[in-house]
């Protein structure tokens, strides 16, 4: 089974046997791969109905629920790590995410677009309206995306907040991109992937 590479970068990170929580599952193709290759514990969370009956389809343990309501349901610590793939940029409150993330998990795991991609800003420079790219489909009225974030953005925030960054990856999709991101990530990675502790 093919997956997307911030999702393979993402189980060479979690260890065997661990207790994950995937917020904003999908249709559970982290989890079941998960399942399938280090024998983790997976739970997943997600709001859409239609994702929720294909992770269930999938054989994976999901619960519907909307993340912007918290996760109070959850004590200190249940997890060995949580993870949110491409879904923090489309929270209403980020921070306090990550901040429950780190409540109930030892480790957490996001990954998101960096909206501080060069093509993103040239975009923007030349045609002087809101890009739309690969990576950020939608037309700037239909997009679920609420608060736009670059890596150095995301960076600040966790030294502000005092979250450790264990480990990052950048991903670009063309060239140059490919070569010179671990350079200069904030201008040319399209995704972004960090593991964080508190």
């Amino acid at each position: 089974m093919s997956i997307r590479t911030d999702l393979d970068i993402i189980q060479q990170w979690i260890a065997p046997e661990s207790r994950v929580l995937d917020l904003a599952c999908g249709d559970g193709t982290l989890l079941k791969s998960l399942r399938q290759h280090k024998q983790v514990e997976g739970y997943g969370l997600e709001i859409d109905p239609d994702k929720i009956t294909h992770a269930i389809a999938n054989s994976i343990n999901v619960v519907e629920t909307n993340l912007n309501k918290g996760l109070s349901q959850f004590p200190d610590n249940s997890f060995d790590i949580v993870v949110m793939t491409q879904a923090l940029q489309v929270m209403r409150y980020p921070h306090l995410v990550l901040e429950e993330m780190l409540r109930i998990g030892k480790e957490c795991i996001v990954t998101f677009p960096n909206f501080g991609n060069w093509r993103a800003r040239t975009s923007l420079l030349i045609h002087g309206r809101m890009p739309v790219t690969k990576q950020l489909t939608y037309q700037w009225y239909d997009t679920p995306n609420i608060h736009f974030c670059t890596v150095n953005d995301f960076e600040a925030l966790c030294d502000e907040k005092k979250i450790r960054i264990i480990h990052k990856e950048f991903v670009a999709e063309r060239i140059p991109d490919k070569q010179i991101k671990g350079i200069w990530p904030n201008l040319f990675s399209d995704t972004a992937i960090y593991l964080l502790s508190k």
